[in-house]
C-alpha cells in the first residue's frame, strides 16, 4: 500500500495530521510501504520576507471566542502528540516554496517524513523563519542530506515551477484543505484524522486487497 500526504507546513491541523499518522503507520507496521509528501500552499503569494504571524492571523480570523476556543482545542491536540505548539512568541509566516522544494529532494534519500518533522517542528515549536535557507540546510544536514547541495539548490530555480505545478494539481483534484491523505492513489480521507481512523482505512484498504 502506498500513501500521499499532501500538507503545507505553516498549517498546524497538517503537523497534528502527520503525528496522528505516525501512531497509524506504528500500529501497521510494514503494511503501508511507500509514504509520499505533497506539496499544497495556503497562501502561494505571501512575499519572500515573509508576514507578520499575529497581525495575519487577526486580519484573517479576528480575535473572536471561537477563534480562541479552535486554538485551544489545536494545542490539546498538540500536546496530546507531543507537540508544544507556541503560539505566543512572535514569528514570522514564510512562503512555503523553499520548503516544499527541500521535502521533495528528501524524496530520493527517503527522509522526507525527518525533513518535513524538522521544518513543521522548527515553525511551530520554536517559532523559527522556515523561508530562511541556511535553516533549511541545517535541518536537512540532520537528515543527512548534503546540507552544500542544498544550499546550491535552493539558491537556483530548480523545481519551482515542479512544485507549482503540483499545487495546481491538488486544486484541480479538488483539495481545498489539508491535510489530505491519499492511499493507492484514490482513497482520500481529508483532515487531520486521529489514528484510530486511518488506521480503519488502512485495514479496510488491506481486506479488500486480499
Amino acid at each position: 500500500m502506498e500513501l500521499d500526504v499532501v500538507i503545507d507546513v505553516v498549517c498546524p491541523w497538517c503537523f497534528v495530521g502527520k503525528r496522528e499518522l505516525d501512531e497509524a503507520l506504528n500500529r501497521r507496521p510494514g503494511v503501508v510501504t511507500k509514504v509520499r509528501y505533497r506539496p499544497y500552499q495556503l497562501s502561494a503569494d505571501t512575499p519572500p520576507e515573509g508576514v507578520d504571524r499575529a497581525e495575519h492571523y487577526t486580519r484573517k480570523f479576528g480575535d473572536s471566542p471561537e477563534f480562541r476556543a479552535a486554538r485551544e482545542h489545536l494545542r490539546a491536540r498538540g500536546e496530546a502528540l507531543g507537540i508544544n505548539f507556541d503560539f505566543e512568541s512572535e514569528c514570522r509566516i514564510a512562503n512555503t516554496l523553499d520548503a516544499h522544494r527541500l521535502i521533495r529532494w528528501a524524496m530520493t534519500p527517503d527522509v522526507q517524513e525527518e525533513i518535513a518533522e524538522g521544518i513543521m517542528k522548527a515553525y511551530f515549536e520554536d517559532c523559527a523563519f522556515i523561508g530562511d535557507r541556511e535553516l533549511l540546510a541545517d535541518i536537512a544536514k540532520k537528515a543527512g542530506m548534503d546540507a552544500d547541495l542544498v544550499r546550491d539548490l535552493l539558491a537556483s530555480d530548480k523545481d519551482k515551477d515542479l512544485i507549482s505545478a503540483e499545487v495546481a494539481q491538488a486544486h484541480q483534484m479538488g483539495i481545498q484543505g489539508v491535510p489530505m491523505f491519499i492511499f493507492n492513489g484514490k482513497s482520500g480521507v481529508s483532515g487531520a484524522q486521529e489514528a484510530d481512523v486511518l488506521v480503519n482505512v488502512i485495514d479496510k484498504l488491506e481486506a479488500e486487497a486480499a
